[in-house]
Order: structure tokens, then sequence, then C-alpha cells
């Protein structure tokens, strides 16, 4: 069942999404060599607690930490530990808030240090990719439409499209419906109508589609082992078209720009 959010929810949401944003910037900025994914999980949870949100991910069905870190191949639902980042490294970095009740979800790639040139590239069109969907959350439009828009971008630029794991409508639950692929046909799916929360999250592979569970039964990677980029915003369609609630102040790739919608700041 999909819930139509009230403007006050919205607004719930909205104070959320600030914390999700903070947070995250925080973590963009200090990610660097020789830190271990344990301490972005540390700096997370502390930054999400001092800022008065709780931790969405810790526990959600077991899971044990408060982000989800993945690197490299991994391309979503790492299990932050004693894993010390290195120089060249992609580090995905996912993070929920729960505020009053209300959730936000949010995710980015980012390097750490200086990397190659084709996973620079990796990143830029990852996060296009999730511009061009936000643009397609528009009353009258379907979901289908967004996964069209991710699809068409990604594979234009030789990628691959995750397609065993979707975007999903956000609330009062992480996961609610509908489900929103990162592929689809433009007219199919859910119609997109104003009260909607979507969470949006591009999951880009520079080769295959094909993914694989590790046996700790979290951690997701590319069968043929080659890197993977995660950008996520949570999105309410508004009269007034997209409003990105968990936008960043900084920290976005200034070349999206151009496939940015409107947005509602973060501060």
């Amino acid at each position: 069942m999909i819930t139509l959010r009230s403007a006050r929810e919205i607004e719930a949401m909205r104070r959320s999404g600030k914390i999700t944003a903070k947070v995250l910037s925080d973590l963009m900025a200090a990610a660097k060599a020789g830190m271990t994914t344990a301490d972005i999980d540390a700096l997370a949870e502390n930054g999400i607690r001092e800022l008065g949100g709780e931790p969405t991910f810790k526990g959600y069905r077991g899971y044990p930490a408060s982000v989800c870190t993945s690197v490299n191949d991994r391309v979503v639902h790492g299990i932050p530990g004693g894993y010390t980042l290195r120089e060249g490294d992609l580090l995905s970095i996912d993070l929920g808030t729960t505020l009053d009740g209300y959730v936000s979800d949010s995710a980015v790639t980012v390097p750490i240090g200086a990397v190659s040139e084709s996973a620079q590239r990796l990143l830029d069109v990852t996060q296009q990719c999730l511009m061009l969907g936000i643009e397609q959350i528009r009353d009258g439009n379907h979901v289908g439409d967004i996964g069209y828009a991710v699809q068409q971008h990604a594979e234009a630029n030789g990628y691959g499209v995750v397609r065993e794991l979707v975007g999903h409508g956000v609330g009062t639950e992480m996961h609610e419906d509908p489900q929103v692929p990162n592929y689809g046909r433009r007219g199919s799916g859910v119609k997109l109508r104003s009260g909607m929360v979507l969470a949006v999250e591009p999951m880009i592979t520079q080769g295959g589609h094909e993914v694989k569970i590790l046996e700790d039964g979290w951690t997701v990677v590319t069968t043929d082992g080659k890197l993977a980029a995660h950008f996520e915003h949570t999105i309410a369609l508004t009269g007034e078209g997209p409003k990105i609630l968990t936008l960043r102040e900084a920290g976005e790739h200034a070349d999206a720009a151009k496939y940015r919608p409107r947005e509602e700041a973060a501060a």
C-alpha cells in the first residue's frame, strides 16, 4: 500500500533529511586512507545521535551497524569492520536517520585520495543517473520513467545497472511501497502522485549487472569483481515538483549540476 504524505509529514521528513545530509557530508569529508570502515560507522552513529536522531539501520532485520560501508566491488550493504581504507579505493556510504518517527535515507560513493580516471567517471555518471531519475518524479509520470532514465544514461556510458536491488518508498518505515527499480520502460509501473516520498538509488557497475551476496548474509558484490557506485536521495513529490529532502550543501559532483531538478536545501 502506498501512503501519500501530508505537508506536515514531508516537513518532518525534511528535518530527518537534514540530519542525514549533515552526517553524510561530515563522513565524506572525514573518509581517508588509514581509517577503518568501523571508524566511519562510529562517526556516523555519534553524529546522528548528537543531532537528535536515531540510526535507522542499526538493528534493522538484525543489521549490526549504523551505516553500510561498501568498498570497490561491494555494491551495497557492506558491514563496517576492520577493513582499512586505501588510496584509490571507492567507498560507498549509505545511512538512514529516524527523527520523530520519520525516516530519511541517502547514500554517496566517494574516492579515497586519488583514484583512476575510469573510477572517477563511474562516480560522475552514477550521480548523473540519480539526478536524471529524480527529474522524472512528476505528477502523471510513472515509476518506470525513473528507471528508464537511469538505465538509459548508465548503459549509454557503457555501465551495468543492478537489477536485484531497487529503490523504495520512505516514510515511517525505511522500506515502503512502491519499489523503484533502476531500469524500466517509460509509462510503466505505479503512477506518481503528489505526496509520494521515494528513495531513488542507482547502483551502477563498471561491468555486468550480476551480483551475489557474501556469506555474511548482507554484503552485495559484483560477480565479475568490477567496481560499483551507489548514490541515493530521499525525494518528496509536491505540487511544485520533486523536492530532495536529503540534499547536501556541499559534496555533490559539480558536473552533475546540469541534471539537477528543483531541490530543497538541506539547511
